[in-house]
């Protein structure tokens, strides 16, 4: 198995894209701590970890509150006696709209979700990975911070910042043999598209339009998708591999051929 005895903290892992590394983890042996502010959305992803024989800790968890954060962190310090991996996924999408009708309110709401909780929940862990001289962090960006498809400035600025501070991160830990790398997924089919698509009779098909006309593999992504190449980063395939950024969007941002 790719990470026997490992042990991760994926923010936003109750659902989604966080849920799907979460079960390809265990599957490859690794003990998951899912830190989310849905409880019981968390505890359930933990019930299908632990039926797959490793071990699970959901922690209700506001990973925009340094406080939260931390004691989240000393919880999964304290039942697992160690964190190797952070996957850095707990997000969510705005409205859309024009920079000049934006709200100052949303507008820092979206880069407290989407970038300050990477910030706080690395920031977290680092000292412990630096103690065992071992570390993994997967930050989640998007194709939006490199390839804006709709007016929305707060969240690509939010995934832009992510890369920043990826790089930053990798630079500064690279001598403490900890791994700093980001994901950056295209269309994923999850309930994050509710923001855009709500849920209804005509979604899939809408969903699926979306696929044929913008992505070159002519299908959506999916939370399997993203977790194969987490479980990558997460992994010693990818011991040398530090300050880098993987596109998983099926072909994106390049054109759809014949368009």
């Amino acid at each position: 198995m790719l990470l026997s005895d490992r042990v991760a903290i994926i923010t936003g892992g109750a659902r989604g894209i966080g849920r799907g590394i979460a079960l390809k983890f265990a599957q490859e042996g690794c003990s998951v701590a899912i830190a989310d502010l849905l409880i019981d959305e968390a505890n359930k992803t933990v019930g299908e970890l632990e039926e797959a024989g490793v071990g699970g800790l959901a922690v209700q968890c506001d990973v925009t509150n340094k406080q939260q954060v931390q004691s989240m962190v000393g919880k999964v310090i304290e039942k697992f006696g160690k964190v190797d991996i952070l996957v850095n996924d707990a997000g969510a999408g705005p409205p859309t709209g024009s920079i000049v009708d934006i709200p100052e309110e949303q507008f820092d709401k979206t880069i407290a979700i989407n970038l300050k909780s990477v910030f706080l929940c690395t920031q977290a862990v680092v000292p412990h990975m630096k103690e065992k001289g071992y570390g993994k962090i997967i930050n989640i960006s998007s194709l939006a911070a490199v390839f804006p498809a709709a007016p929305m400035c707060h969240y690509g600025a939010a995934k832009a910042g992510v890369l920043g501070l990826t790089y930053d991160v990798a630079v500064e830990l690279a001598g403490s043999n900890i791994c700093v790398n980001a994901i950056l997924p295209g269309i994923v089919n999850t309930d994050f598209m509710n923001v855009y698509i709500p849920r209804g009779p005509e979604r899939d098909g809408l969903i699926d339009g979306l696929g044929s006309k913008m992505i070159p593999m002519k299908r959506v992504g999916t939370p399997e998708d993203i977790a194969g190449a987490a479980l990558f980063l997460a992994s010693e395939l990818s011991r040398f591999v530090t300050g880098d950024r993987i596109y998983v969007g099926g072909g994106m941002p390049l054109p759809v051929p014949g368009d």
